[in-house]
């Protein structure tokens, strides 16, 4: 009997007591890295890791001078992320691995992965130093809003990766070199003010646009240039069927074939894919020895081509420079 009562006394003296509250997460605007232990983080993933998820206003990581060697990746739950550097030559991003090594492919072989929506970077190098060792990405991203400004991607083949076939991307003032397919993916991509720059005779993008899309990529006011002795280069070739990539005040260094483009040895791609261009200019500019399946432009249909209409979709997203 007495166990009995103690035992009643115990949980009324439990009941009693006041329920434990989690404490609540303070989360600071904005966060710096740095190598030398002058900011919140020394690494970049952890600075990304410490964000708050799904946050209303954008989660700020400022980026000190600094190569940081990482393999990063910004999950979908981390939105509105905004990484800024000082300057893209002296706040670099890289990483070093390929398809082939151990068992990494293609789309694992990234220096950076974005899944989280709403991604702005700003005055960085995003590179892959892996060499001439066949795939390897910079930056692979696979979100939608997505936004680089003033920014260098460095690579051979598969530079940048545009992933999903429902995702933004716009690209302003931007430098991008490469190999083979060094733009390639299914996004609709916007790249405009931007230097593009290959390092092989080969193609510049792959598009896989998905069927019905009205925009794949678009490049406007780019100028296209080479290493010297790259003589044979084309502007894209389609890696599915209804690739549309289309080039509109563009500069064009010789290395730019009389050709254009390049069906992958798919004849059947000829009547699907959206290749053209409108007033190329440079010594690679030739409209009047494209292939016949590709189109010059007029001004009627080049009007259609405003950031708003290629990337504005249904939410009527404006991408903004956010300095």
């Amino acid at each position: 009997m007495l166990r009995l009562h103690s035992i009643v006394v115990i949980i009324c003296i439990v009941s009693c007591l006041p329920l434990a509250i989690p404490a609540q997460v303070t989360y600071k605007k904005e966060i710096t890295v740095a190598h030398d232990g002058s900011g919140d983080f020394t690494s970049l993933q952890e600075a990304i890791n410490s964000r708050k998820a799904f946050p209303e206003e954008y989660n700020i990581i400022r980026i000190k001078p600094g190569t940081y060697k990482e393999k990063i990746e910004v999950s979908s739950w981390l939105t509105k992320v905004r990484l800024i550097g000082e300057d893209p030559l002296t706040t670099i991003i890289t990483f070093d691995d390929y398809s082939g090594k151990g068992g990494i492919n293609t789309f694992t072989s990234y220096t950076v992965k974005v899944t989280g929506n709403d991604f702005y970077a700003e005055n960085i190098t995003f590179e892959n130093a892996a060499g001439l060792v066949g795939q390897a990405v910079a930056i692979h991203v696979e979100a939608d809003r997505c936004v680089f400004y003033n920014c260098r991607f460095i690579g051979n083949q598969d530079t940048i990766y545009t992933g999903g076939e429902r995702s933004r991307q716009y690209f302003k003032k931007c430098y991008i070199e490469g190999t083979t397919d060094f733009i390639f993916g299914g996004a609709t991509a916007l790249f405009e003010d931007c230097h593009i720059h290959s390092k092989k005779n080969s193609y510049v993008t792959a598009a896989s646009t998905a069927e019905g899309h009205k925009f794949g990529y678009v490049f406007k006011n780019c100028t296209l240039t080479a290493a010297p002795d790259i003589t044979k280069v084309y502007l894209g070739r389609p890696w599915r069927n209804y690739a549309k990539t289309v080039f509109i005040n563009c500069n064009l260094g010789e290395h730019i074939v009389k050709e254009g483009w390049h069906n992958w040895n798919k004849p059947d791609a000829e009547k699907t894919t959206f290749y053209a261009e409108y007033k190329s200019t440079g010594k690679g500019a030739s409209p009047g020895t494209r292939v016949q399946w590709s189109k010059q432009l007029t001004r009627q249909e080049v009007a259609k081509y405003t950031t708003f209409n290629i990337l504005g979709g249904i939410d009527k997203w404006k991408p903004e420079i956010r300095r």
